[in-house]
C-alpha cells in the first residue's frame, strides 16, 4: 500500500448520536458480545473436553466457533467503547487492521459453511462411506483451505482499498471500519478497486452457495426417498439448523456488498451489519449445537462433574 493519503486517522460516526440512547445500546451490545465470548470459546471448550463429540461436523463446529469469536471482537469492543466513552476515533492502521481480520474471518465463514454443506452430505447420503469420506486429513485440508482462502480475500480487499487516496473526509458513516463506507471517503479513482472488490466477493460467496445448494439439493432427494419417519426427521432436524444460519449470513452478505455503490444506504448498511457483525456470531452456538442432543448430553455431564467437584470441596 501506498502512503498516499492525507488521513491519520477516522471518525467513525456510530450507529446514532441520540445521548438517551448510548448507555442502554452499550448494554444491549456488552450483553450480545458476553453471549457471543462464552457462547463460542464455551463451545469450543466443551467439544475438545468430551471424546464423543470428536467427528468431522464437530471439528467444523470447533473452528465456526473460533471465526465467530474472532471477527465479533474484531469490531464490538470498539462500538462498545464508542457507547461507553464516546471515543468514536480510529487511527488509519488500526482502521486497515479491522478491516482486515473482519475480511479474513467472514471469508473463512463463507468457505466453512460450504465445507459444512459437504459434510453434511456426506453424512445423509452416503453414511456407509462417511468414514473414509471425511477423513481426518480431508478435514484438515477443507479447514486449512478457508483459512488460507480467507487470509488471501482479505488481503487483496486491504491492499485495493488502502492503495487509495483519502482527503475528501475523515467521517466513517458506519460504526466500524468497513470497506464500502471507507472506500465511500476516496478521493481517487476507485471503479478499479469497487469492480475487484465486487467480483471477487461475487466468486467467494456464489462459489460457496453453489456448493451449499447442490450439497441439499442431494440431501433431499435422500430425505424423501426415506421410508422411516424417524430418518425423515432426523435428516430434516440437520438441515433446518445449518440452513437457517446459512440463510441469514448469505443474505445480509448479498444485501451488503453485492450491489453497485450507487444502490448503498449507510443507514441501511449499519442496521444489516449489526446482524452479521454481531448477531449471527451470537447465534451459530445456539443453532448449531445447543439444539443437539450430544451436546446437551456433554454439557450436562461436565456440569454433573463441576457440581460433584464442588461437593467435594474441590
Amino acid at each position: 500500500m501506498e502512503n498516499n493519503t492525507d488521513v491519520m486517522d477516522f471518525i467513525l460516526v456510530g450507529l446514532t448520536n441520540a445521548p438517551e440512547l448510548q448507555i442502554p445500546l452499550f448494554i444491549v451490545f456488552t450483553l450480545i458480545y458476553l453471549i457471543s465470548v462464552f457462547g463460542n470459546l464455551g463451545m469450543i471448550t466443551l467439544i475438545l473436553l468430551d471424546s464423543r463429540l470428536h467427528t468431522p461436523m464437530y471439528f467444523f463446529i470447533v473452528n465456526l466457533s473460533l471465526v465467530d469469536f474472532g471477527y465479533s471482537s474484531a469490531v464490538t469492543p470498539k462500538v462498545m467503547a464508542g457507547f461507553l466513552r464516546g471515543d468514536k476515533v480510529i487511527s488509519y492502521n488500526a482502521c486497515a487492521a479491522q478491516i482486515y481480520f473482519f475480511a479474513v474471518f467472514a471469508s473463512v465463514e463463507n468457505f466453512l459453511l460450504a465445507s459444512m454443506a459437504y459434510d453434511r452430505y456426506a453424512a445423509v447420503c452416503k453414511p456407509l462411506h462417511y468414514t473414509s469420506t471425511m477423513m481426518t486429513s480431508v478435514c484438515a485440508r477443507l479447514a486449512i483451505g478457508s483459512y488460507v482462502c480467507g487470509f488471501l480475500n482479505a488481503s487483496v480487499h486491504v491492499g485495493g482499498t488502502f492503495s487509495l487516496s483519502f482527503c475528501k473526509s475523515h467521517m466513517v458513516h458506519h460504526f466500524f471500519c468497513d470497506i464500502p463506507a471507507v472506500m465511500d471517503l476516496s478521493c481517487s479513482d476507485k471503479h478499479i478497486s469497487e469492480a475487484i472488490l465486487l467480483l471477487i466477493s461475487s466468486f467467494n460467496v456464489f462459489f460457496a452457495l453453489l456448493v451449499i445448494l447442490i450439497s441439499y439439493l442431494f440431501i433431499f432427494i435422500t430425505i424423501l426417498k426415506m421410508h422411516s419417519a424417524k430418518g425423515y426427521q432426523k435428516g430434516l432436524s440437520t438441515c433446518t439448523s445449518h440452513l437457517s444460519a446459512v440463510s441469514i449470513f448469505y443474505g445480509t452478505i448479498i444485501f451488503m456488498y453485492l450491489q453497485p455503490s450507487s444502490s448503498h444506504s449507510m443507514d441501511t448498511d449499519k442496521v444489516a451489519s449489526v446482524f452479521y457483525a454481531m448477531v449471527i456470531p451470537m447465534l451459530n452456538p445456539i443453532v448449531y449445537s445447543l439444539r443437539n442432543k450430544e451436546v446437551k448430553s456433554a454439557f450436562k455431564k461436565v456440569l454433573g462433574k463441576a457440581k460433584f467437584s464442588l461437593g467435594f470441596g474441590f
